[in-house]
Parts: structure tokens; sequence; C-alpha cells
């Protein structure tokens, strides 16, 4: 079950069935998702995955899915899964650009990798990020994230794997 987790400035908990047109407006900010995944989806996709959040992650406890919230409104998007790309445990994120420059996106990802060290018990946590995606290294590097390998995608772009030890 994904628990509800509480930094000075913002709420983590599973998603409502309302947020969908939240969620929805974050994934398809093309700001945002072109960070995201293989990059911007249709708006009907990004109906389907919210969908999927409730009907295969929450239902089978996949893993955890977080609103990120701030005064009440959704400001963004979190995750911590297994995947084989790093053979082990990532981090995911994403803030609507409304909520950049202030710090909340390392106040994110220290709370996402706090709940994987200490909840999880893990060992180290694993993050990929797009090679031009200067502002999410930067932060990554901040909170003690350190470059492991490069991924040549099909595209031909580069993805950083950096990870942090426990």
């Amino acid at each position: 079950m994904t628990p509800t987790l509480r930094t000075e400035r913002l709420l983590l908990e599973p998603y409502a069935p309302g947020d969908e047109e939240d969620f929805v407006a974050l994934f398809q900010d093309a700001e945002v998702s072109r960070w995201m995944g293989d990059g911007p989806a249709t708006e009907a996709e990004d109906r389907a995955l919210f969908g999927r959040v409730f009907t295969q992650v929450y239902a089978r406890d996949l893993f955890a899915v977080w609103a990120v919230r701030r005064d009440g409104l959704l400001v963004g998007h979190a995750e911590i899964k297994r995947t084989e790309a790093v053979a082990g445990h990532e981090i995911i994120y994403a803030l609507a650009p409304s909520a950049w420059g202030r710090g909340l996106g390392t106040e994110l990802a220290q709370a996402v990798v706090a709940h994987g060290f200490g909840t999880l018990g893990l060992t180290e946590v694993h993050a990929t990020v797009a090679a031009e995606n200067e502002a999410s290294l930067t932060l990554l590097h901040r909170i003690g994230f350190q470059h492991t390998r490069d991924i040549e995608e099909e595209d031909g772009s580069t993805t950083r794997v950096l990870t942090r030890h426990r």
C-alpha cells in the first residue's frame, strides 16, 4: 500500500479518483512530459495511465505512486519501483512548472529516497535522467546521487543512471 508521506511543505499521498483532471494536466504539460518516460503522450494515453494506477498498481500493491500536493493542490507526481533498466529500485518524480525553483523538487526527491531506505529497507536507490535534463541532474547530485553509467537509447539520446547508497 502506498503510504502517506509528509515533508515540510509537501504531502505525498495515494491518488484519489477525483485527481484525474489534475494528473492529466500535469502529464500533458509540455515542460513536464518532455522529461518523463518516452516523452509526451496523448491525453487518452495519460487518462489510461491514470486508470492503471488504480486497476493495476494500487489494486495489486505493485509499488508506491504518490500524488504530490502543496497547500491542497496537486503539484506533482512521484514513484519508487523496481525496474530492469537499473536492476533495482528507481525513483521517479515530476513537478508542475509553477512549483519549480523553490526547492520543492529536492524536498520531494529526498522524501522518496528516505522511504526507499527506511520503509523499503533498500541499500541503494537509482534514478534515470535524460542527459539534457540539467535541473534534475543537479538536484540529484546535490542530494548525494552519483553518476554510475549511461544508457544509449534507440533514438540516439542518452539516459544517465545515477545511484545513491544508504
